[in-house]
């Protein structure tokens, strides 16, 4: 899952970042608003954590911005403003959850999940297909009731297939919900993961099809 992180602490936002691509997400950054404003017009993200305090927008603006444009991108607010007329007013705007400075970030990562998830219809952190298993808010795969063990671009790319079953997904979409914008990769590459990841879900009831023209779909099987 990829994840625009609009911080204008420097120390907090490399710290975040590493924190968050250890949890498996792919991370954009941006310290200022006008920046992050543009990324969220011309990119497409799963989840954006939104400071308020920035140069070039204030974070609200880019909030209004982003509703504007009519996205259903999830937004957890991340700020130090701690008042109820802040709070309200980034829930008025479109914010999906709000959290104050300090933080914690097993906190962070769990409303990340919880957002996430929402937003793709899930109302359990328990999702499946067939005999495939994902525990959302512990990110494990399990296949047939055994832990599937995968590399992170492979967990990413199941993640991606898995939270849109039954949907074709298209490489490029794959690509762009997978890597960062300092991933120096093509959309091509999605075609190894999705081959590594077939022979993991050999013969076990489900599997990844792909529709011509469409893209990749995961579904249940009769084998």
């Amino acid at each position: 899952m990829r994840l625009l992180l609009v911080e204008d602490s420097e120390k907090l936002s490399t710290w975040l970042k590493k924190a968050l691509q250890q949890g498996g997400y792919a991370v954009d950054t941006s310290m200022d608003g006008q920046e992050a404003d543009y990324l969220l017009a011309t990119q497409s993200y799963d989840a954006v954590v939104l400071d308020l305090s920035l140069p070039g927008m204030d974070g609200m603006e880019v909030l209004a911005r982003l509703r504007e444009r009519h996205s259903k991108t999830p937004v957890l607010v991340l700020t130090a403003r701690g008042e109820l007329e802040d709070r309200v007013k980034g829930l008025n705007l479109g914010a999906d959850d709000y959290l104050a400075k300090p933080f914690d970030l097993v906190e962070l990562e769990a409303r990340l999940h919880a957002l996430i998830r929402r937003a793709h219809g899930a109302g359990t952190p328990l999702i499946s297909v067939g005999p495939l298993a994902y525990e959302s808010s512990g990110r494990l795969f399990t296949l047939q009731g055994q832990k599937l063990l995968l590399r992170p671009k492979e967990h990413a790319v199941l993640e991606v297939l898995l939270m849109r079953a039954g949907k074709a997904v298209s490489k490029a979409q794959l690509h762009e919900h997978v890597f960062s914008i300092d991933d120096e990769t093509s959309p091509e590459v999605v075609e190894i993961y999705i081959h590594r990841l077939r022979r993991q879900l050999l013969n076990s009831g489900v599997a990844i099809v792909t529709l011509r023209g469409l893209g990749y779909v995961l579904e249940p099987t009769a084998g």
